[in-house]
C-alpha cells in the first residue's frame, strides 16, 4: 500500500469507491479492522440507540458459500435484463467476498433502545438509517486508511440471517466486503462501465419547493 498518508475527510469523500475487483487478497489485520469498527460505532443514531451490530465472518468455507449464493442471484439478474442491459452488466463485478477475505455483516435490531425510541416514533425508518450511517462512517475511515469496502447486496435477507446465525428479529442491513486494495478506480464501476451516469448535483438542489 507504500506510505501511509491518512486522507482529509473531503479527499476520503471523492476517493470513496464500492470496491470490488482491486483487493489484493491480504487479509486485513485486527487493528485495522477494530479502527473501522470503532469508526462505525461512534456513528449517531436515533435515540441514542446505537441498534447495528457487525458479524466478521472470515472463515473460507463462510465466505465461499456466501460468494456462491451471491453468483446465483447475478445470474438470476442478469437473465432478467433486456438483451443490451445484459451486455452492459455481464463485465462489471458485483462481489469481491473471497478475495476480500473478510466480510463484516452489518444488522440491525428494532428493539434496541427498548420501545420509545426518542426520535422514532413518527419516522421508525430511522433506527435503519441509523445503521446506515454507521456503515458510512466505517466506509469513509477504511478509504482515509486506504482499504477497500465494497457493499453486497445481491443476496436473499434470509439466507445471510441463516448463514451467520442472526437471533430471531436481528435483520441483515449489508454485507461489507473489506481489505487492503491496490488502487481505487478513479471512475466509480458503474459509470466506467456505461450502467449509469452520475448526476449533476445542480439537478438534485431544491430551492423552498421541490421541483419537476
Amino acid at each position: 500500500m507504500g506510505t501511509f498518508r491518512e486522507m482529509s475527510v473531503h479527499e476520503a469523500i471523492r476517493t470513496r469507491r464500492d470496491v470490488r475487483a482491486e483487493f489484493t487478497g491480504e487479509v486485513l489485520d485486527d487493528a485495522t479492522l477494530w479502527r473501522l469498527l470503532e469508526a462505525a460505532h461512534r456513528a449517531p443514531s436515533v435515540g441514542n440507540s446505537q441498534p447495528w451490530d457487525f458479524v466478521v465472518v472470515r472463515e473460507p468455507a463462510t465466505l465461499t458459500r456466501f460468494a456462491e449464493h451471491v453468483a446465483g442471484k447475478r445470474r438470476d439478474f442478469g437473465a432478467a435484463l433486456p438483451p443490451e442491459r445484459a451486455a452492459t452488466f455481464a463485465p462489471i463485478k458485483i462481489e469481491g467476498i473471497t478475495e476480500s477475505g473478510t466480510g463484516v455483516v452489518v444488522t440491525y435490531d428494532h428493539d434496541r433502545g427498548g420501545p420509545h425510541v426518542l426520535g422514532r416514533v413518527t419516522v421508525p425508518e430511522t433506527g435503519v438509517y441509523s445503521a446506515v450511517l454507521a456503515i458510512q462512517n466505517l466506509w469513509l475511515t477504511a478509504t482515509a486508511q486506504e482499504i477497500g469496502v465494497g457493499w453486497v447486496s445481491f443476496y436473499d435477507p434470509e439466507f445471510l440471517a441463516e448463514l451467520v446465525a442472526l437471533p430471531e428479529g436481528i435483520r441483515p442491513v449489508a454485507w461489507l466486503c473489506v481489505g487492503p486494495v491496490r488502487e481505487f478506480q478513479r471512475v466509480p464501476d458503474l459509470e466506467r462501465f456505461g450502467w449509469r451516469g452520475a448526476r449533476p448535483l445542480a439537478d438534485a438542489v431544491h430551492r423552498e419547493r421541490f421541483r419537476r
